[in-house]
């Protein structure tokens, strides 16, 4: 996919917005790591200055920036995250480049005078995303031992399934932001041969949530 865009957001613990946008048809992956900051390799102890964030793969033909920012605006409150106005939990959106950036700026103004107030949301360049643990990736779905245990059949590396599109909406599913007949049915639009469609629609049927 030559038109893929990536966007990435920080709105409090990325456990939640990982689920969030997840679920979405046009997303097509989504990890939690850290950004926005000047700390090297950080991790989840020693993070520094930086935040927890989500980066968001998308089609802009199914999905645009604009409706994601939408999304992003829609659920949070960037005064206070998780009642913690601490970096970890920052209001941030990073773009990296001045298309990007104008857009951004351009939704923010929008909802700002639609709301009639300032949004405290940081707007910064994308300077570099550090992967956070594996424990953190599809953190709801983890939660269910029988989802990971087939979808390990699927992909042969726990990276490949953590970043598949089928990890994402069932990540979606498990917080309860989406449901299994919305993900079956755009299972069935996907570009893959008719075989692997059928496939994937059998396991997510046979998942025990």
């Amino acid at each position: 996919m030559n038109n893929i865009e990536t966007l990435t957001l920080g709105m409090g613990c990325f456990w939640s917005p990982d689920a969030l946008f997840g679920q979405w048809p046009g997303v097509v992956r989504t990890r939690v790591g850290y950004a926005g900051g000047t700390h090297a390799q950080p991790t989840y102890r020693t993070m520094g200055d930086h935040s927890e964030t989500i980066e968001i793969d998308f089609d802009p033909q199914m999905m645009t920036m604009e409706q994601l920012l939408d999304i992003f605006w829609s659920h949070h409150q960037p005064d206070n995250i998780n009642d913690y106005k601490g970096r970890q939990y920052q209001s941030l959106v990073l773009y990296r480049d001045e298309r990007q950036h104008g857009l951004i700026r351009e939704v923010m103004k929008t909802r700002e005078a639609a709301g009639k107030r300032k949004l405290n949301t940081e707007i910064a360049p994308f300077a570099g995303f550090y992967l956070a643990e594996e424990r953190h990736q599809k953190y709801y779905l983890k939660r269910y031992p029988d989802a990971i245990s087939k979808l390990s059949t699927l992909y042969s590396t726990q990276d490949e399934l953590v970043d598949s599109t089928l990890a994402a909406r069932l990540n979606g599913l498990a917080k309860g932001y989406t449901n299994l007949q919305r993900i079956i049915s755009e299972i069935q639009t996907w570009p893959l041969p008719l075989n692997e469609r059928e496939s994937q629609i059998t396991l997510v049927k046979r998942i025990k949530w």
